[in-house]
């Protein structure tokens, strides 16, 4: 009877790590299902406006480029802000857009992401004068709400790679705006693997800041003529 007792109190740990790792399982299951689910219904959503071919796509006054850095960690360009400064430059030459809005971040002194995009537009031949800086797109969600409530852009060009501009034309519309975008030249899987799988939960994030907390821009201030 006594040892009875043993195996019985003695199975208990074992159940309840058992049913912890569970719990645990389907939790991630569900997290998984969803963050994929959301992904595809971005991707559905977003895929009538956005453009890869420079000949189809509708002319907008402005092109909102998204930053990024130019560096990665191990030295090097980034090859994501190679390829948008690429797109800015062809749309812009092809009279697809005449004003670029360079929107990134310019967090510290040291790091400023609008001054580096203008810097290199300009030494592709676009001309300052066709170029205004976004100090504040800190995020995705900042850059295109600015775009309207900054610089008055109800209708314009978004720039970046197709993932980013499936969120960013999901955003934009969401919120009322006309938006369109243009894919810069996509990265190998393996050069963008962490930004294409962090992407997952950036969606996730956009969802609960849109519907959830209805989140704002950082920051605004006056109004820019363009």
């Amino acid at each position: 009877m006594k040892l009875n007792q043993v195996d019985i109190h003695g199975s208990r740990p074992r159940s309840i790590i058992g049913k912890f790792f569970g719990i645990i399982w389907k939790a991630t299951l569900l997290l998984l299902i969803f963050a994929i689910g959301t992904y595809l219904v971005v991707d559905d959503f977003s895929s009538d406006y956005i453009y890869s071919e420079i000949d189809s796509i509708p002319n907008n006054k402005a092109g909102v480029l998204l930053g990024t850095s130019k560096y990665v960690p191990e030295g090097g360009i980034n090859l994501y802000y190679k390829y948008r400064i690429n797109a800015a430059v062809q749309l812009y030459r092809a009279g697809k857009i005449k004003k670029i809005i360079a929107s990134g971040d310019n967090g510290t002194i040291h790091y400023n992401e609008p001054i580096k995009m203008q810097q290199d537009l300009i030494a592709r031949g676009i001309p300052e004068s066709d170029i205004q800086l976004d100090y504040a797109g800190f995020s995705t969600l900042d850059a295109v709400i600015r775009a309207n409530a900054i610089f008055s852009q109800k209708s314009f060009t978004v720039i970046s790679q197709e993932f980013h501009n499936s969120r960013a034309v999901f955003i934009a519309r969401k919120k009322g705006l006309d938006v369109v975008a243009y894919n810069a030249k996509s990265v190998s899987n393996g050069y963008g693997f962490m930004t294409h799988l962090r992407e997952y939960l950036a969606r996730i994030k956009m969802l609960l800041d849109i519907y959830i907390f209805h989140t704002e821009p950082k920051f605004y201030g006056k109004k820019i003529d363009i």
